[in-house]
């Protein structure tokens, strides 16, 4: 399959799940719009490697997704820059973990307003351009915690609960549009945040890196293993697909059977 053509923005895409879901995307010959945190010169090393790797353009905007004008710009400036948002990623995401009675009030704003809020802007920014060339594709990066609850991380479920009920909203007023929205929802992914805590875990503990991950993948998948970033940007090229096309308002799992006890 080809998405030659399409544009694709990825929010929190300089490295982990929105990084491998750009490069997926750019495989398939689609424009990428990268955003994210993190250094200038190594966000320009991703972004020039895209490009020369795939053949594609490749932008990076930094816009500040706690920040609904920022949101609003960086859909304008894709659209005016690569012509249009085919395909919009809403990745980007922060966490918090403590106890309801501990748990700061600025964490729960800053988790909603980055995980949720951030979401909802760019979606209603980017909606009236894929309306009006009858073709688009939203894919939102909930979690397994956008369908089940785990204790200590209330504004992490909040927030991705509510973004697969705005999956399902957006997908409704949209059905005959020509664009689909859609949730993916990923149990323990290897991220570089991910083996930095398994790593650290090890350390505390003075066991291995192999028996740490075992365990963190215990606590919560029946299958002990982690999904990858490049395999959750292979179901978000299928999304994009012709065999998706009436695909819509679907939260898909892909956490090695988290949600299924």
């Amino acid at each position: 399959m080809s998405l030659k053509g399409k544009v694709a923005l990825v929010t929190g895409s300089t490295s982990g799940i929105g990084l491998g879901i750009a490069r997926a995307l750019a495989a398939e010959g689609t424009d990428i719009v990268l955003n994210g945190f993190g250094e200038a010169a190594a966000i320009e090393q991703v972004r020039a490697g895209l490009a020369a790797e795939f053949g594609v353009r490749a932008l990076y905007n930094g816009a500040d997704m706690s920040k609904p004008a920022d949101i609003a710009a960086m859909i304008a400036a894709a659209e005016t820059t690569l012509g249009a948002v085919d395909i919009l990623v809403n990745n980007a995401g922060i966490q918090f973990v403590a106890p309801i009675e501990a748990f700061p009030a600025e964490k729960w704003d800053a988790i909603i307003a980055i995980n949720l809020s951030a979401a909802f802007h760019a979606t209603k920014a980017a909606i009236p351009g894929m309306k009006r060339r009858g073709w688009g594709r939203i894919i939102n990066i909930a979690s397994a915690h956008g369908l089940v609850a785990s204790p200590e991380k209330v504004a992490y479920v909040a927030a991705k609960h509510g973004l697969v009920g705005m999956t399902k909203v957006a997908a409704i007023e949209l059905a005959n549009s020509g664009v689909t929205v859609n949730a993916i929802c990923p149990g323990w992914v290897l991220t570089p945040l991910v083996e930095k805590q398994i790593a650290d875990r090890a350390h505390t503990n003075s066991t291995s890196v192999e028996t740490e991950e075992r365990a963190l993948l215990a606590e919560k998948q029946p299958m002990l293993h982690f999904t990858r970033p490049e395999q959750i940007g292979g179901l978000a090229v299928f999304l994009c697909s012709p065999a998706a096309a009436t695909m819509t308002g679907v939260p898909l799992s892909i956490d090695g059977g988290w949600v299924a006890q």
